[in-house]
């Protein structure tokens, strides 16, 4: 088997998501666009999107990273909301716009166009997060669509398999769709929830970094096998196993988590970036297959289904939001006042991605009565269309809406006060705890040793209140800036020594090494981790 198309793959999505963050259009939109030219240019390997590989293999890490770094907290807060737009949505869009589908698209089975229409149902967990990061959606309406592109899959995937096999005259009932159902929901909780504490003591008990870090690679794909072997979901159990271990990853030890965030955000990354190229890369592959649909009348459907989608999410949104408050005395107690802008951006932020692309891919060929399946061409053209449309549409003009609409974004100055007000209590434990310490005998320290723990503290403590003091007149600098700057210039000053002595072979590369890495990790402990931005 050839490598190279693979390896050629990664380095060009990676190489252009590398190049979007320093352009206003996010990654994923970029990806695609180049994806779609790309897709015709000579010498272009051909790349086909595989359910069998995107959905055990791609999809439990892109779901367990972003599980991971959400707030249990904050989505069971807001679960109401997210159970309406993941499984409400989800069962009402695949109805509304498959049902549309069949009414528009002349001989295509009803069976047929539910197929469609929960394939392209679910708005995609990469892209919402992507696109949440970058625009700077407020917390609240960030929180929601998070959590609904965590969970929408399951119902689509489940909701799915039961239009497919009444499509392809498997005669599945209304009882056993509902059966279907509970069993992919239920049974998928049901192993995350048997999963996650055991996951979470072998991640406490091993010693080894290297080793907790395999582990933390494997949990995404035990999970989804461990549940789509009972015929559950999958997609669920991967994501209560991640908001379990991201609530609890600070029972884990400090080497663990340096590690673990570096690798998960690598892996993030190249993941993220090839799958979008791959959105754009299969335009080839679904316009040879239309067969006897020409294209502009296809085109038509598709910007039919297109419009429907959209129109679809605000019918169920704007209710979604107002009825409930409308109904109950306690949501409207309990919830903020919500206006007519929050549901807007969520009904605008429906962006589909590759999980319905894949979904698509494998619809089977033939019908158990070994007859084609009904418009399989067609309802692959119209879900790529789909997702190039929102994507592109919804996509590019989202950052544009936010900006008219006038949205409060994140409170930078509050959130550093809470920061400061956060680390001045942890501050004045640790200083008590050390003064506790210093009483007994066996902790005995040299002064300037213990001088040294109390200003590693102080500075510590004072760091985050100098983020809200004046800047430098001179250089536009904070305290924090300068501090960490001169820090920077002394630690390469030292590392450049280092370096010398290793060429006039005064020291060896090993001990060099050694050096070094002290040196990274005071480094680490100087310089704050920058945001994602």
């Amino acid at each position: 088997m050839d490598a190279l198309p693979l390896v050629a793959l990664v380095a060009a999505s990676a190489a252009v998501a590398g190049l979007a963050r320093r352009t206003p259009v996010p990654a994923p939109l970029l990806l695609v666009v180049l994806g779609l030219l790309g897709s015709y240019l000579p010498g272009v390997p051909a790349y086909t999107l595989d359910a069998h590989i995107v959905l055990p293999l791609l999809l439990p890490p892109l779901l367990y990273t972003a599980a991971v770094d959400s707030s249990y907290l904050d989505l069971r807060a807001n679960i109401r909301p997210v159970a309406l737009l993941s499984v409400g949505y989800v069962l009402f869009a695949t109805v509304a716009v498959g049902w549309l589908a069949y009414r528009l698209v002349p001989d295509l089975p009803l069976t047929a166009a539910l197929v469609l229409g929960a394939v392209i149902a679910p708005p995609d967990a990469v892209t919402a997060a992507a696109i949440a990061r970058r625009v700077g959606l407020p917390a609240r309406v960030t929180t929601i669509l998070q959590g609904e592109s965590l969970v929408n899959d399951a119902t689509a995937i489940t909701a799915y398999k039961v239009a497919l096999a009444a499509a392809v005259g498997e005669g599945m009932s209304w009882g056993a769709g509902i059966g279907e159902f509970l069993l992919a929901s239920v049974g998928g909780v049901g192993v995350g929830l048997v999963l996650m504490v055991p996951l979470h003591w072998l991640r406490t008990h091993l010693r080894e970094p290297l080793l907790q870090n395999t582990l933390s690679l494997l949990i995404p794909f035990v999970a989804y096998a461990a549940a789509e072997r009972v015929h559950a979901s999958g997609v669920l159990a991967v994501v209560v196993v991640a908001l379990y271990l991201g609530h609890r990853s600070w029972q884990v030890d400090f080497a663990t988590r340096l590690q673990e965030a570096a690798v998960w955000k690598m892996v993030a990354f190249i993941l993220e970036s090839a799958v979008f190229a791959l959105i754009g890369l299969q335009l080839p592959f679904v316009l040879k297959g239309l067969g006897t649909y020409a294209v502009a009348e296809a085109l038509w459907y598709a910007v039919a289904v297109f419009l429907a989608v959209v129109v679809v999410r605000f019918l169920w949104v704007y209710p979604a939001t107002y009825v409930p408050r409308l109904l109950s005395k306690r949501i409207r107690e309990r919830e903020p006042e919500t206006n007519w802008t929050s549901p807007l951006i969520v009904g605008w932020a429906g962006m589909r991605g590759v999980v319905s692309l894949a979904i698509a891919f494998s619809i089977p060929l033939v019908a158990s009565d070994g007859e084609a399946f009904p418009a399989r061409n067609l309802v692959l053209f119209l879900t790529f269309t789909t997702v190039i449309g929102t994507l592109v549409v919804q996509g590019l003009t989202l950052p544009v809406l936010v900006r008219v609409l006038k949205l409060p974004g994140r409170d930078r100055q509050a959130e550093t006060l809470a920061e400061a007000q956060a680390q001045s209590e942890a501050s004045t434990a640790a200083e008590a705890r050390l003064e506790e310490l210093l009483t007994d005998r066996r902790n005995c320290l040299p002064q300037p040793l213990t001088d040294r723990l109390r200003t590693v503290l102080e500075r510590r403590r004072n760091a985050v209140w100098e983020r809200l003091g004046a800047a430098n007149p001179v250089t536009g600098e904070s305290a924090d800036d300068t501090y960490r700057r001169l820090a920077g210039e002394m630690i390469e000053a030292e590392r450049e020594v280092f370096v010398r002595l290793r060429d006039e072979r005064r020291i060896d590369d090993e001990m060099m090494r050694t050096l070094l890495r002290r040196l990274d990790l005071e480094e680490a402990a100087a310089y704050r981790e920058e945001s994602d931005g």
